[in-house]
């Protein structure tokens, strides 16, 4: 199957204020994931923050018409894009200290994973540099009474004295000296009114959402931890810091196993750093990791167990002959992805999109550049701190389209196949085709349950790289995996674009 070029339209966004409102560090979006079903998206932010939206007609549509062998194996693409409405929203982490290490720790959310839902409950994984935590979110029905009217002998005494009663009945209950009615607190506490006494109308049931932490993995990384992906058994999951890469299982808190270990004896001997990890998508043994050094290594966890000796190493030898100190620093891989099938593995550098395959290590399959344009400004990017900006990339569930963030909140996306690199790039923004402007700013996270929707702006190819803002840059963002739908994040915004 050839991918065809698409047109991409605005779709939804969320949590978009007035240019005038300020924006604090804590409401910058700081991850973005759908689920397997595609049904619901959850956003974490720097305030240690999660918001879950739903579809409109989500829960129908996966019960009715889909098995759960058939939403596993998702391999066909909707023509029709769905809509996003919020659900709910909890605070996972909260900023801690660590007393040992006299350190602060953040309650930055630095990455979301969805596990298998169980029982109509969702269960997701959200961690900030050092704890993992579990958590179940649930519907539930709730009753809610429109209004409530209490007999005049059940109010306190100083309230009875403003009503008429109290001037035309001299044999009322007798208070206590507090104010408060003793029969009123026995009838509140057993839960008995007379019928005739207490008059309240219910409402409809409503259908509210609720979350729970059902787990908490801590105390098992000492540096800040930069991923987490669950295993395709459903019962393991891996957390991979800088150095060392850990193997959960979801039911055990107290206890990991440490199956990647890249720290040398002697500190001064470092050369590289893991910068992300993940599970192969379909078989339980296989992982794979990149490093800063631009290297992406597959390891089979059955050789042994400690998987220090890699199966496959993926390098691009073509990109490696030449490196001066910037270009080591821009060969750092900041995300990588693998499809739905597993074949191919999607990676970002600082400047290159690479598409690999699994069976051929020596070079990617396709390049597709992003940055190429700031080559030349790449010492004014190291002054300003900007080359080390990590940008995440994600996959279509045909394996055939690919995206990624950049600055000016532009998103890119690729085909493979096609012919072209170029690609398309839109402006992440109601009117994708007005000029970069910066962002606007809001003050809260729940502003995010204002949701917008408008459809029926064509995006056009930007392309016009003269100007570019590394103040606003888009940096988080996943893709539907059953729609031609990506979910991006502009600072504190959330935007939906279809096609």
């Amino acid at each position: 199957m050839i991918p065809t070029t698409r047109h991409w339209n605005f779709s939804q966004v969320f949590g978009e204020r007035s240019p005038d409102d300020e924006i604090q560090d804590a409401d910058i979006i700081s991850a973005v994931e759908f689920d397997k079903s595609g049904n619901h998206v959850a956003v974490g932010d720097r305030g240690g923050r999660i918001v879950i939206f739903e579809t409109k007609d989500g829960k129908h549509r996966a019960e009715q018409h889909y098995s759960r062998n058939q939403l596993e194996q998702l391999d066909y693409i909707s023509l029709n894009h769905p809509e996003y409405r919020y659900k709910t929203e909890f605070q996972s982490h909260e900023p801690e200290f660590d007393y040992l290490k006299s350190l602060e720790i953040e309650e930055n959310i630095n990455k979301l994973k969805w596990c298998t839902s169980l029982n109509g409950s969702l269960f997701i994984l959200s961690t900030n540099d050092k704890t993992i935590k579990l958590w179940k979110v649930k519907d539930r029905k709730v009753k809610k009474a429109r209004e409530m009217d209490f007999p005049h002998q059940f109010l306190s005494s100083e309230n009875a004295l403003l009503a008429e009663k109290s001037f035309l009945n001299v044999q009322d209950i007798p208070s206590v000296s507090n104010g408060n009615n003793l029969e009123w607190e026995e009838n509140v506490a057993n839960h008995t009114f007379p019928s005739q006494e207490l008059h309240s109308k219910i409402a409809d049931y409503e259908d509210t959402a609720y979350a729970r932490c059902r787990r908490v993995y801590a105390h098992a990384h000492d540096f800040n931890i930069n991923s987490i992906s669950n295993n395709s058994d459903g019962e393991t999951f891996i957390s991979a810091d800088d150095l060392r890469i850990n193997l959960w299982n979801l039911e055990v808190t107290d206890q990991s196993f440490n199956i990647v270990d890249m720290k040398p004896s002697n500190m001064e001997d470092l050369t590289e750093v893991i910068t992300s990890a993940q599970f192969h998508p379909t078989r339980c043994n296989l992982l794979a990791y990149s490093s800063s050094r631009g290297f992406i290594r597959l390891v089979d966890m059955r050789q042994s167990a400690l998987c220090d000796y890699n199966a496959m190493m993926f390098q691009d030898e073509e990109y490696h002959v030449s490196r001066s100190f910037l270009t080591e620093i821009v060969a750092s891989i900041s995300d990588i992805k693998f499809s739905v099938d597993g074949r191919h593995i999607i990676s970002r550098d600082y400047m290159n999109l690479k598409l690999w395959d699994v069976h051929m290590d020596s070079s990617p399959v396709a390049t597709f550049k992003i940055h190429e344009h700031l080559r030349p400004k790449l010492c004014e990017l190291y002054n300003n701190d900007s080359i080390f900006d990590k940008f995440e990339c994600c996959v279509s569930g045909d394996g055939l389209h690919f995206a990624t963030g950049s600055y000016s909140n532009h998103l890119r996306i690729f085909s493979h196949g096609v012919g072209s690199e170029e690609g398309a790039t839109i402006e992440a923004s109601k009117n994708p085709n007005r000029k970069p402007l910066r962002r606007a700013r809001r003050s809260s996270l729940s502003n995010l349950t204002r949701g917008f929707h408008r459809q029926g702006h064509e995006n056009t190819d930007l392309g016009n790289e003269s100007t570019w803002n590394t103040s606003s840059k888009l940096q988080h963002l996943a893709w539907h995996p059953g729609s031609y739908l990506i979910a991006c994040a502009a600072g504190n915004t959330l935007f939906f674009y279809h096609a």
